[in-house]
Formats: structure tokens, C-alpha cells, sequence
């Protein structure tokens, strides 16, 4: 049997939470509702299936997911969507970081002059809504 927090079979370990980000990635990617052998079909490798159906329940009780009743089983669905997961994440790293200002020049810095000019662009839309 295939541990969970091991890779392909060259065992190098996974990255942490690269299993939930995948199996996330698959039910955004959905137009409903999946189920765990649906969701391991859409993974890469070879994962067993209660090694996905542990991930679905890690991001049940995070209240990344619900779940419905179909068949003898659960078709899970994403709470959020992905942008909206993201953005979650970006703010709650930016949140425990000590220098918010440093965080943000950094985040700035490596932007590529395309991401740049998008997020000038938001941020002048954004003010605009405020003046309202």
C-alpha cells in the first residue's frame, strides 16, 4: 500500500498539503459534485482510494468541503472558489507575517510587469468603489 505522504514511486516525499491542493484542484475543476473514486481518477500517479477519501475528510472537517449523500457514499463539493480559496490563503499568510509592509514590497517586487499593472488596475477600481 502507497503511503500517504510519500510520492511516485521514486518516494520522494510530498510537498505538505500538495495532496489536498490536487484533490481541491479536481473538484474546482468539476461542473458538480464528485465522489472519492472520481476525484482519485482525476489525480496523477497512482493514489489508493483511501488515501483520497482521507484527504476529502481532512478537508471536510477544515470546512473546505461539504458533502451530499449519492449511492452508498459522498460527492463532495468545494465550499469556495478557487480565486476565493487563494486570496484566503494569501491574506492569512500575510496576517501571521511580523512586517506587513516588508511582506507586501516582497510580494510587489516579484510580480511580473503584467500581474503589476493588474493589480494598479484593481487597486484604482477598488478606491473608486470606496469614494462612492
Amino acid at each position: 500500500m502507497r503511503d500517504v505522504d510519500r510520492g511516485g514511486a521514486d518516494g520522494h516525499r510530498r510537498a505538505p498539503g500538495e495532496l489536498e491542493t490536487g484533490v481541491l484542484a479536481a473538484l474546482w475543476a468539476a461542473d458538480g459534485p464528485l465522489t472519492a473514486a472520481q476525484v482519485n481518477e482525476r489525480l496523477p500517479g497512482d493514489l489508493a482510494y483511501t488515501t483520497v477519501l482521507t484527504i476529502l475528510s481532512r478537508l471536510l472537517d477544515k470546512g473546505l468541503v461539504t458533502r451530499q449523500k449519492a449511492g452508498r457514499g459522498y460527492a463532495f463539493t468545494p465550499v469556495r472558489d478557487e480565486a476565493t480559496h487563494t486570496a484566503g490563503q494569501m491574506r492569512s499568510l500575510l496576517e501571521h507575517g511580523s512586517d506587513r509592509e516588508a511582506v507586501l514590497t516582497r510580494f510587489v517586487d516579484e510580480l511580473s510587469a503584467d500581474d503589476e499593472r493588474l493589480l494598479q488596475r484593481l487597486l484604482g477600481e477598488h478606491g473608486e468603489d470606496k469614494e462612492l
